[in-house]
């Protein structure tokens, strides 16, 4: 009688302890129940700053009149920009470089009709009124026709940026969360689960290209979050 006592206390026991280990296993596997899914978000918007280099060059063979040129070829260009809109503290002027084409060390030689002497002078603006400096850039040839030679016509050579990008960060992150967690509910549902808290999750640094070749002062920006959620 004693003995089957005892035989039932410890089957009891082990019983006990065993649906412990099973439960608990169950609970441990279902924590390990999880999706790892990415949002994004996407926004488009205009750029904010504009850095915009005008290059122009003088000639001459008397080096006293070629920096007397060049000191009235400068003021005209920054007289058109500031025509234009552009305040004084939104222009640099860069000091100029001059060659002698006599102390040219591979050539010496100065062919018909050339001057001795050329300056590089480079006017930059660098202005968060992105439309005032587009209405010149249009209208740069009116620089042509006061005879001011320009030296680089590249429609790249201006800059443009967006630097508001802490504005609208909340915002976008906010919607690619959304996003993950509709993508991670889809898959729950599929999988006849529920979507638990969250486990792990990273954002991706925010890349910001132009939205095409030919429009470079609109921006695309983008944010991609990798979410990994538990499901029930």
């Amino acid at each position: 009688m004693k003995n089957f006592r005892f035989e039932s206390i410890v089957v009891g026991v082990a019983i006990i302890v065993m649906g412990w280990i099973i439960g608990n296993g169950l609970q441990k596997r279902d924590s390990n129940r999880t999706v790892t899914v990415r949002g994004f978000s996407e926004k488009t918007v205009q750029a904010n700053k504009v850095t915009w280099p005008i290059s122009f060059k003088v000639f001459g063979n008397d080096i006293h009149q070629l920096y007397a040129d060049l000191q009235k070829t400068r003021n005209e260009v920054v007289d058109f920009l500031k025509k234009g809109g552009i305040a004084e503290d939104e222009i640099i002027i860069k000091a100029p470089s001059v060659e002698d084409r006599k102390a040219n060390m591979y050539s010496d030689e100065i062919r018909a009709g050339q001057s001795r002497y050329y300056a590089t002078c480079i006017v930059t603006v660098t202005s968060s009124d992105v439309e005032a400096v587009r209405k010149l850039i249009s209208n740069q040839e009116k620089l042509l026709m006061q005879g001011i030679v320009l030296a680089n016509q590249d429609w790249r050579g201006e800059i443009y940026e967006y630097t508001a990008l802490n504005t609208i960060k909340p915002e976008m992150i906010a919607e690619a969360t959304k996003n993950a967690r509709e993508a991670a509910e889809k898959f729950a549902k599929d999988s006849h689960s529920k979507v638990g808290k969250i486990k792990t999750a990273s954002q991706g640094s925010f890349s910001i290209t132009d939205s095409d070749a030919t429009t470079p002062q609109i921006k695309n920006v983008r944010v991609v979050t990798t979410i990994t959620y538990l499901l029930d």
